[in-house]
């Protein structure tokens, strides 16, 4: 079985390994830790999940989640959205499939993915 594409847009190096390690044995995984690049990045692709930062450089994960379901050819992606900021986590609540605020725990992650996983 072929595994999904899993797209992990997180600007902080030590963070988007961990994230990659935890889900690459059930997802191919794609990293970026500019918020321009993942963007540019989905105007291609269909990733399956994207895990995203919300405070990013280059593009805000606000900005990329607004894309992502604002154009019909991503409509079907889960997002797991990240942030340390609770306010922010509950405004975007509605707009994520999952909101995780950080410490993110590889285990959580990993089984939340999974559960997405279509």
């Amino acid at each position: 079985m072929t595994k999904q594409l899993a797209i992990i847009i997180e600007d902080d190096p030590q963070l988007n390994t961990i994230m990659s390690i935890t889900l690459e044995p059930d997802f191919e995984i794609e990293t970026y830790t500019d918020g321009a690049e993942g963007l540019e990045r989905l105007k291609y692709i269909v990733p399956s999940m994207v895990v995203l930062d919300l405070n990013l450089p280059g593009a805000s994960g606000r900005s990329i989640l607004k894309y992502i379901r604002t154009d019909e050819r991503l409509a079907k992606i889960r997002v797991i959205l990240t942030t340390a900021d609770e306010r922010q986590a509950e405004y975007l609540r509605d707009d994520a499939d999952i909101v995780l605020l950080k410490p993110v725990s590889p285990t959580q992650l990993r089984q939340l993915a999974l559960r997405l996983r279509s």
